[in-house]
């Protein structure tokens, strides 16, 4: 799963989970089938990073560890840890078994997803962003209670605060207990007579907030940075909040399309230059390089200058720069310049043999 050799020391086996684990990670990876191979990296990583795991799955295979829950592999691994040089949180460790096992501690929150748009510079060196953003929080006026202050709410005395009605009866010799919503609260358990009237009986106020995001370099475009506990509150006591979801927009920038950690740029060539070649400038992110145009460049060609792109995320090198060269053909001519040009049209005219 992880594409090591079976006498893998630690280091190579952490390199391999962390490329795998970053190119399946489901904020990054929307395909098919990435969330299932996630979840396989991160349990294959589990066993072979735990000493008396892998002696197991060494001797007995897939049997030596069979036993084991999802909770059993990954609850105690410091995942956030191994990923910390990347400056932001992947969403392992809780939010693992929230959103991937489905698991629901107490009532977890929702996320809220927002947008941040990064300038390329901020890409290539990495650097922070401020976000702003809404989100419901425990009313201060009635801590949460929904009640005016100096009131309490009201237990329903038909579900005795449970916010369910149970009913009991035997058919033929088995005991059936079944428990349905309570009609008379509607679940809530509770009833308001005199409700806060900052929150309006909810418990919950809207409160705008503002944080710093870091942004790790060659963040790539439309990454979701995971900030846990940042999200809507759980509706249950207990629950955790959600997380927010900060995804990376990249701003578009005047000289380069982004494609990835390739970019691209549009390089306009006059067409003297084109049929006799020359050296150009263009702009990079290293700033201005010289360029050698060939001669004979057709129009629509590409010229590649490799590590002049963006960083790779979580990967050593960089992308590169392709120039789609664009040949300008003037749209007037001075008397010189027409004369010049029909005497290369005549020269370019295959003379008869005679």
């Amino acid at each position: 799963m992880l594409g090591v050799p079976r006498d893998a020391g630690a280091d190579a086996i952490k390199d391999a989970f962390r490329q795998l684990a970053l190119k399946y990670h489901p904020d990054r990876n929307k395909e098919a089938g990435a969330e299932d191979r996630f979840k396989e990296i991160a349990e294959a990583y589990a066993v072979l990073s735990d000493p008396k795991k892998r002696a197991d799955y060494d001797s007995g295979g897939f049997a030596g560890i069979s036993g084991f829950t999802p909770e059993d592999l990954l609850g105690g691994i410091d995942f956030e840890s191994i990923f910390s040089d990347l400056g932001f949180g992947l969403g392992f460790g809780e939010s693992i078994f929230d959103r991937i096992y489905g698991r629901r501690r107490g009532g977890r929150g929702a996320d809220i997803e927002i947008g941040v748009s990064v300038p390329i510079e901020t890409i290539v060196s990495g650097g922070e962003e401020q976000v702003r953003f809404s989100r419901a929080t425990t009313c201060a006026t009635c801590n949460g209670s929904g009640a005016k202050p100096g009131t309490s709410p009201r237990t329903c005395d038909t579900c005795k605060g449970t916010g369910q009605k149970t009913t009991s009866r035997h058919d033929q010799g088995v005991f059936i207990q079944q428990s349905t919503l309570c009609p008379d609260c509607h679940g809530q358990g509770k009833f308001i007579d005199d409700p806060c009237q900052s929150c309006v009986a909810t418990g919950k106020t809207e409160r705008e907030e503002s944080l710093t995001v870091k942004i790790p370099v060659g963040a790539e475009d439309g990454m979701a940075l995971r900030i846990p506990g940042k999200g809507y509150p759980a509706a249950t006591p207990g629950g955790a909040s959600g997380d927010l979801l900060v995804v990376v927009r990249t701003v578009p920038d005047p000289r380069f399309v982004r494609d990835g950690a390739d970019l691209w740029r549009s390089q306009q060539v006059n067409v003297v230059d084109a049929v006799l070649g020359t050296e150009i400038d263009v702009p990079s992110l290293d700033g201005p390089i010289s360029v050698k145009i060939p001669s004979g460049t057709q129009p629509d060609s590409q010229l590649r200058l490799r590590g002049k792109g963006l960083p790779r995320f979580g990967a050593r090198g960089r992308g590169d720069l392709y120039l789609r060269i664009d040949v300008k053909v003037p749209e007037r001519l001075t008397r010189e310049q027409r004369r010049l040009f029909e005497q290369l049209r005549a020269a370019a005219r295959p003379r008869n043999k005679t």
